[in-house]
């Protein structure tokens, strides 16, 4: 599977060739990607599955390096980081490629575009740009960020001189030598499942053979200080819908981040190669979150659907709404520090 995908290089004749991170050299002037679990083993002359890492004379090149394909200021509460930093603006960056293949993907344009196409952006200038819009952090989002690690930690490293905070909105789906690199420059992550992480959704849908891999880098992120939100997006297909799945993820995540845990349940709605399949039906959100609450996550959300209520931070002693939201970001923000104004309860929430 880890090459299926690969193709011939599509390079602008201005391209910077910076030389890829985790890659060894292999047999036949192949280069082996330790970025993500696919672990691509390219030939010369292409691409491994994400499309942006490709083999030029027996070493990798990470051809996504500063060649933007989106770029805007959007609240955290989008991407959506609840518990950090309430109220905040990030600059959102992406290139091309992905180590997924979603077939509902909502920005497929860019995600399962492989081919780069894109002028170059200095990390300065990302940086820069931040400062001048009044961002408080930057974002690697849009595709996943694993895929041009190099450009965001670079991106990074300098945003946390000037004052920034950094996060990533991923599909988690990163090898350990991967998140070791992230980890000590990375302030926050959204981690992403699909499906409920079922083995079979992945396969048939996203072109993954076990999400396993993902529940191991949640684990050491989180040992390694990051702070990590889990979301769920609720696909209503027969691979997608086993409940108890549900209450397999809510119960890793109490093990994991124990009464802090905090879990989002995002409404699916049709894109891309999956037009055919309907919206998630409310009650199917509603099962879903009932069944986290009763295995004892305190904080569970419910994303895309427009209601205030299910995105709303409750305290969990005396019910007070310590933090509303929109899809605009936070309407309403009471918390004295971390702290509930009405019975004193400090909540997992970095302000």
């Amino acid at each position: 599977m880890s090459e299926r995908r690969l193709t011939h290089l599509h390079l602008q004749p201005d391209h910077p060739r910076v030389e890829a991170a985790f890659w060894r050299e292999a047999e036949g002037r192949r280069t082996k990607c330790y970025l993500c679990p696919r672990f691509c083993s390219v030939p010369e002359g292409s691409v491994g599955f994400c499309g942006v890492r490709g083999n030029f004379g027996g070493k990798m090149y990470a051809l996504s390096y500063g060649r933007l394909t989106a770029c805007a200021v959007d609240p955290i509460e989008k991407k959506p980081l609840f518990h950090f930093k309430p109220g905040s603006h990030v600059l959102s960056i992406s290139t091309a490629g992905c180590s997924f293949a979603c077939q509902f993907c909502q920005n497929f344009e860019i995600s399962q575009r492989r081919r780069v196409e894109e002028g170059y952006t200095g990390p300065e200038e990302v940086v820069d740009s931040a400062l001048e819009l009044g961002a408080d952090g930057i974002t690697g989002t849009y595709n996943e960020p694993t895929t041009q690690i190099e450009y965001l930690l670079d991106v990074m490293k300098l945003a946390r001189k000037k004052g920034l905070f950094t996060t990533w909105v991923s599909n988690g789906y990163m090898t350990p030598e991967a998140v070791e690199a992230l980890a000590p420059h990375l302030d926050a992550i959204t981690v992403d499942f699909k499906g409920n992480a079922n083995v079979q959704f992945y396969r048939k849908y996203i072109y993954v053979p076990s999400p396993a891999p993902i529940f191991d880098a949640i684990r050491e992120l989180q040992a390694r200080k990051v702070h990590v939100e889990v979301t769920n997006l609720a696909v209503p297909v027969p691979e997608g819908s086993d409940l108890g799945d549900v209450k397999k993820i809510a119960d890793f995540l109490l093990d994991v981040q124990g009464e802090d845990a905090s879990f989002h349940l995002l409404a699916f709605h049709p894109d891309y190669k999956m037009l055919n399949v309907p919206a998630s039906p409310p009650e199917m959100l509603l099962k879903m979150y009932a069944i986290a609450k009763e295995a004892g996550i305190k904080y569970v959300y419910i994303g895309n659907v427009g209601e205030d209520k299910y995105e709303t931070t409750f305290c969990p002693v005396c019910s007070t709404a310590v933090v509303v939201r929109s899809i605009l970001g936070v309407k309403k923000n009471v918390l004295k520090g971390s702290s509930c104004p009405t019975c004193g309860f400090r909540l997992p929430i970095v302000t």
